[in-house]
């Protein structure tokens, strides 16, 4: 049998209650590694450690909150004395809401905008410093952001997720020359998707009998003409985390479906 992929490594993945953290947990610790299951929600992210048994924990953490990050990162070190791999999952589209409001430039409200700024480019922020400093101890390991295709485009009706998903595509560049400039051997990439199929679509989705139709409209313009799946998306960043990918870093991972490999079309209205 080959020896697991990130045996003896530790991971800490944010907004891991569900969706693609929680596929990215489960993939990192089915390799071997002790994984930190981390979340806003204790119920799901509760859940998934458990689900996951005894190579995984649980840990508060609002990646909005600095606070929140010093005791996360004051656990790894007290428990397990380093940190290997970083995956700043944790984001919101800003449609989250009972009541959504216009996200397009002109109509959308300052505080919404700051809201989604908080949690998607605020949070990896956070993450990055704080796993450096730990990280420096021992000199390596792997930062993984994810961002999106709507950081690489713009999408006219969803203004602040495409702001704050672009501030992550840059500033994981950013995060990979200064950890090379230390002599560090911290890698820095970032991961974006297109539409995957979790939790965070149904609010556009919705469960109603035009479902299958919605579905076919937010594909139309992805060559593969499907969503992803959340497995995939944690081969790929399982592959970021181990030492099969030690020549990458600052790099940009497009899992899109072949959407931006042509004109890059921004949904319909």
């Amino acid at each position: 049998m080959p020896e697991p992929r990130l045996k003896n490594k530790v991971a800490l993945i944010t907004g891991a209650g569900r969706g693609i953290g929680a596929a990215i947990a489960q993939a990192f610790a089915n390799e071997g590694a002790k994984v930190i299951v981390s979340d806003l929600d204790d119920d799901r992210g509760e859940s998934v450690a458990n689900a996951i048994g005894e190579n995984s924990t649980y840990q508060h953490l609002d990646v909005r909150e600095e606070a929140d990050w010093q005791q996360a990162m004051a656990m790894i070190e007290d428990r397990y004395g380093q940190l290997d791999v970083l995956v700043n999952n944790a984001g919101i589209t800003g449609f989250d809401s009972e009541q959504p409001q216009p996200h397009d430039p002109e109509h959308l409200d300052l505080e919404e905008w700051r809201r989604v700024h908080a949690t998607n480019l605020d949070g990896v922020f956070l993450g990055c410093k704080y796993a450096i400093r730990l990280m420096r101890q021992s000199g390596t390991g792997s930062i993984i952001n994810l961002g999106s295709r709507s950081g690489v485009v713009g999408i006219p009706r969803a203004s602040a997720y495409a702001s704050s998903k672009s501030g992550v595509r840059n500033h994981t560049k950013s995060v990979a020359l200064y950890c090379a400039e230390e002599g560090l051997t911290i890698r820095c990439n970032v991961i974006q998707p297109a539409a995957v199929m979790t939790p965070m679509w149904e609010p556009l989705l919705g469960t109603g009998d035009d479902r299958q139709q919605r579905i076919a409209e937010f594909c139309a313009d992805t060559p593969l003409r499907r969503f992803a799946e959340p497995s995939e998306v944690a081969a790929l960043a399982l592959y970021l985390a181990t030492g099969e990918s030690l020549y990458c870093t600052g790099a940009e991972f497009n899992i899109d479906g072949g959407l931006l490999a042509g004109s890059g079309a921004t949904p319909k209205k």
